[in-house]
């Protein structure tokens, strides 16, 4: 299995070549250069797997034996999910008029992102344990992925994490989370700007390929392929757990709705349905709807400001993982995805091609859900089933409750509720906080600031050479 950029001027990598890289070098990112391709008998078979099961045979697909044997891969997805609260990993709930929440939130952080980044940590430690190598690790955040990241890699030796999150976008518990973890090997910065300009950072760092490799910079953000890989299962586990019958031929199609911020479960959902798997997408965003503008009107450009909204961390003005789509949906076609994306990176603003934005609309569906359709949500869901819906999952639900058909439907959940109060309280619901986020509250933090008009990739650059020299 070979990994190549999207944007076709870097050079083929395996899977720990893919694992260890942030952008390609040419600044696209890397995809398998085939994508498995899974009959119905497979899907029958694998219907009967529990999430853990499915996450394993989805990995194996990607990862040869030769640089992970099985029962080696199989043993680090175990680890990964041994600090789960829930027995199964995720589970599904079933609610009133047709409502399936897949609930992703059961790790440590009660995030999704837990998910791919516990198993993402796993397969790092496994190879730097073997090269005795040490990374340095860039990571931005609009909320979740800091404080995942974090708990997969903290007090490993082998690893430096520098994770920058935008001050005032996160709420409180987010930012905590990340702020109270005061292990040697991480660093927290809070950047006084948003998450687009975080992401522009990141990206200035990799671009100096000297600096990269001398420190061996890596994202653990959803440009690293591994945290896709993993996301797949989502959508397969989803399809099991709500298609109604496996017996019928052709299998029954299931609608999975997926909330969108920088794309990258989206992008795990396209890839499942290229592997066969019978599912229709519905990307929902709040009103940063960049994706809904290009799916439904092939508009992929920025909107005048970033706007903050009650699910904060699908406030992404630049999902980078629509490259990704885009590539797989032009046919792998790299040069029309690097001309594409440079002109997207010059002007902000692009028309798709006629043919690519068709067929975008055939492979996805989309939704924008404003503040007051996420409150609404989240009253409904409370008043008809006593469930909290965390505002994210609630723009899912919004879409469903919307929707006049019956067809098999299921809603990703991302994070709980518990980790959003100020949305709960606006929707005049009663935040219920279990005690390992209360504790937070209590605990000693450290940060680092980054000011408006300070060059904040110069800032790091310093700070991560200190590091390196220690």
């Amino acid at each position: 299995m070979e990994y190549i950029s999207t944007r076709g001027s870097a050079g083929a990598v395996d899977f720990e070549g893919a694992l260890f890289s942030g952008y390609a070098p040419d600044g696209g990112l890397f995809m398998p250069r085939r994508i498995p391709s899974l009959d119905g008998d497979t899907l029958r078979r694998w219907s009967c797997l529990s999430y853990r099961e499915l996450v394993k045979e989805l990995c194996s697909l990607f990862i040869t034996t030769e640089l992970v044997p099985r029962s080696t891969l199989n043993d680090l997805i175990d680890r990964a999910f041994s600090r789960f609260r829930h027995k199964d990993v995720v589970h599904l709930s079933k609610l009133k008029d047709g409502l399936n929440v897949l609930e992703l939130w059961h790790g440590v952080t009660y995030a999704f992102k837990d998910l791919s980044l516990s198993c993402t940590g796993q397969f790092l430690q496994y190879f730097l344990e073997k090269k005795q190598k040490h990374v340095t690790i860039l990571v931005g955040t609009s909320g979740d992925t800091g404080s995942s990241a974090i708990e997969s890699v903290r007090g490993q030796k082998n690893m430096d994490i520098f994770v920058l999150l935008p001050k005032g976008f996160c709420t409180q518990i987010q930012e905590l989370q990340m702020t109270t973890v005061i292990e040697d090997n991480i660093h927290v910065f809070a950047a006084h700007g948003n998450s687009d300009e975080i992401d522009e950072t990141i990206k200035e760092l990799f671009a100096d390929v000297d600096f990269a490799r001398k420190h061996n910079l890596m994202s653990l953000n959803s440009v690293n392929w591994s945290r896709i890989m993993v996301q797949i299962a989502h959508h397969f586990y989803a399809y099991f757990q709500c298609a109604p019958s496996m017996d019928a031929t052709p299998l029954p199609v299931v609608e999975i709705v997926v909330p969108t911020g920088g794309g990258g479960n989206i992008t795990a959902g396209c890839i499942a349905q290229k592997m066969g798997l019978p599912i229709r997408l519905v990307a929902v965003v709040n009103s940063n709807d960049i994706i809904h503008r290009t799916v439904q009107h092939g508009d992929f450009s920025l909107s005048e400001s970033l706007k903050a909204t009650l699910a904060s961390a699908m406030d992404i003005q630049e999902p980078y993982n629509m490259e990704r789509i885009f590539w797989l949906l032009s046919g792998s076609d790299s040069s029309l995805i690097k001309a594409l994306m440079e002109r997207f990176s010059v002007s902000k603003s692009l028309k798709l091609p006629e043919d690519l934005h068709r067929k975008l609309s055939e492979t996805l569906r989309s939704c924008s859900a404003s503040d007051e359709d996420i409150v609404q949500a989240m009253q409904r869901c409370w008043e008809e089933n006593r469930y909290l819906l965390c505002p994210h999952s609630a723009v899912a639900a919004h879409y469903h409750y919307s929707q006049p058909d019956s067809m098999p439907r299921c809603c990703l959940a991302p994070a709980s509720a518990a980790k959003f109060q100020d949305a709960l309280l606006r929707a005049g619901l009663v935040p219920q906080l279990p005690p390992e986020i209360t504790a937070l509250t209590a605990m000693e933090t450290r940060s680092t600031p980054l000011e408006r008009g300070q060059n904040w990739a110069q800032a790091l650059r310093e700070r991560i050479e200190a590091m390196a020299q220690r």
